[in-house]
């Protein structure tokens, strides 16, 4: 059976009804979405046209000057509201970062909301409609798909309807939603009942590598009690989500050597080593089918869920047979569930290369095989204990471990040979969902949705949550809430309508309802 992504929306709210996880939506709020929904309703066309045009600044690395040109646009946004702004750059040069401080008076907290104006390089060949000119569809990729002139529709606009074009989900959706809330807000005269401090930066999809000093630089202007990050996917039940950390990460590259020269397997196969088949005996030593991790020691230093946590997992609808289904996959390697399994650190298999297959298979034994790791941390791992307990599983498995190509005299005196390199990595964080902070977000988030709000501990993505933890010393809480099937990071990034008019009251309520 195949089933519409419209279609399917609707079985899952009557399914998360059906499982009686929602809490009743607070009262207090209802009066603000309502308020706030009428505003968008009149002002729909000029919302898109928002994103459109921030979106058609083609703000990636390849392109620094149109990161700089979306920083001034972003800065000018902030100041035509009222915001005192100025950019922060990185000793010896970085992409702008734009800082914006709304304070209210009488207001006794102080939160700040980040997200990224950067987004990831495109391929535009792989890509139906070019990345950087916008383009509206009546629904997901298909062969009957339909372009919308939404310039020239009626509102209200079909909230099914998505938004093609690189980083429309992967932040820009979450700026617009904010200062959409904030004209909403200013527009029915009602005053944000915390000081707003605005952080955008500019390189998040780079590794953000300027990011930390930068934070140290202007750590005092960023004093505040609360970080919101816009940031991530939804819930994949399509309910609007909280996440309350994110797991953190290390990357691995390993090169294993075999002959300096393809030998014929004929003559030599059964004799000379085959990189190819160490790879594949390494692979099935470090981790088993269903996820596992081998390495003695990888688990010592995970943090326990709280019962507070457990319970809030419990709470969630499930989505296994959904996706199973959508991803047309037979079974999962966990049999805890997606969300349960995800709060667990984690092996990935990036990729595996060694030889030729197909067309151009030889019947040769490959010289060397490569294969590239990702592990997914979390609390209290951190990248320097990973790194020293996976380093002391291939020595002891009788590996020889190099940081070069070795030369003929290693390769002959140490039986197995492999090459290593890590990239730099960072720890996972999670903030306790029972902090007052925590709580007044979450009932915010319920008063915006009519309580019906995923609460999940951890995403299972990586963000460096940590350094904004690290450095502000503040809670850390990430605000999604774009369509989780939006092609994050790949060709056709999309955004859901709906997602951006629940976006919008999301960040309405935040700004005017939080409290604590």
């Amino acid at each position: 059976m195949i089933i519409n992504g419209r279609v399917m929306r609707k079985v899952l709210v009557v399914l998360v009804v059906g499982l009686g996880w929602l809490s009743a939506a607070p009262t207090y709020a209802s009066d603000l979405r309502q308020q706030v929904d009428t505003y968008r309703a009149a002002h729909e066309a000029d919302i898109v046209g928002q994103l459109d045009a921030l979106t058609r600044l083609p703000s990636v690395a390849a392109r620094p000057q149109a990161l700089v040109i979306a920083a001034s646009w972003l800065e000018h946004q902030l100041r035509l509201r009222g915001f005192e702004t100025t950019q922060f750059t990185a000793k010896g040069g970085s992409p702008p970062v734009v800082f914006g401080l709304y304070n209210v008076r009488g207001a006794k907290q102080t939160v700040v909301f980040y997200a990224h104006y950067d987004g990831q390089p495109v391929t535009p060949s792989q890509w139906a409609s070019d990345p950087f000119v916008p383009v509206m569809r009546d629904g997901p990729l298909s062969p009957t798909v339909r372009l919308v002139d939404w310039r020239h529709a009626r509102s209200p606009f079909d909230p099914e309807w998505r938004l093609f074009g690189r980083a429309a989900a992967d932040d820009k959706a979450s700026i617009i939603a904010f200062l959409t809330a904030f004209d909403a807000l200013r527009a029915m005269h009602r005053t944000p009942s915390v000081n707003l401090k605005v952080l955008w930066e500019g390189e998040e999809e780079a590794g953000s590598p300027h990011l930390a000093a930068i934070l140290n630089d202007h750590a005092a202007r960023l004093r505040s009690d609360l970080l919101l990050i816009g940031d991530g996917p939804e819930y994949q039940s399509g309910a609007p989500t909280l996440y309350f950390g994110a797991r953190g990460m290390i990357g691995l590259d390993l090169t294993i050597y075999g002959p300096l020269h393809p030998l014929h397997d004929g003559h030599y196969g059964n004799w000379a080593p085959n990189p190819a088949v160490m790879a594949a005996e390494l692979i099935a030593s470090m981790r088993d089918s269903s996820g596992r991790i081998l390495i003695p020691g990888f688990y010592r230093d995970v943090q326990p869920l709280t019962d507070g946590e457990r319970t809030a997992i419990a709470r969630l609808p499930p989505v296994g047979i959904m996706l199973r289904r959508q991803f047309g996959i037979g079974r999962t390697e966990s049999s805890q569930g997606l969300t349960t399994s995800i709060m667990q650190p984690a092996l990935n298999i990036r990729g595996i290369s060694s030889g030729a297959v197909g067309a151009t298979a030889k019947n040769a034994i490959p010289t060397k095989a490569s294969i590239s790791i990702d592990f997914r941390l979390v609390p209290d791992q951190t990248p320097r204990t990973v790194r020293a307990e996976v380093e002391r599983f291939l020595t002891d498995k009788g590996w020889t471990l190099v940081s070069t190509t070795p030369d003929l005299e290693t390769r002959l005196t140490h039986p197995r040979v492999i090459k290593i390199a890590w990239s730099s990595g960072y720890p996972g964080y999670r903030t306790d969902l029972d902090t007052p902070a925590s709580r007044a977000v979450i009932a915010a988030a319920q008063g915006a949705s009519g309580g019906r709000v995923a609460l999940l501990p951890m995403m299972g993505g990586s963000v460096p949550l940590y350094l904004f933890h690290q450095v502000l010393r503040v809670p850390v809480i990430i605000l999604p809430i774009v369509n989780y099937d939006d092609s994050q990071h790949a060709p056709n990034e999309n955004l859901c309508l709906k997602n951006l008019w629940d976006g919008i009251d999301t960040y309405a309520a935040e700004m005017g309802k939080l409290k604590w």
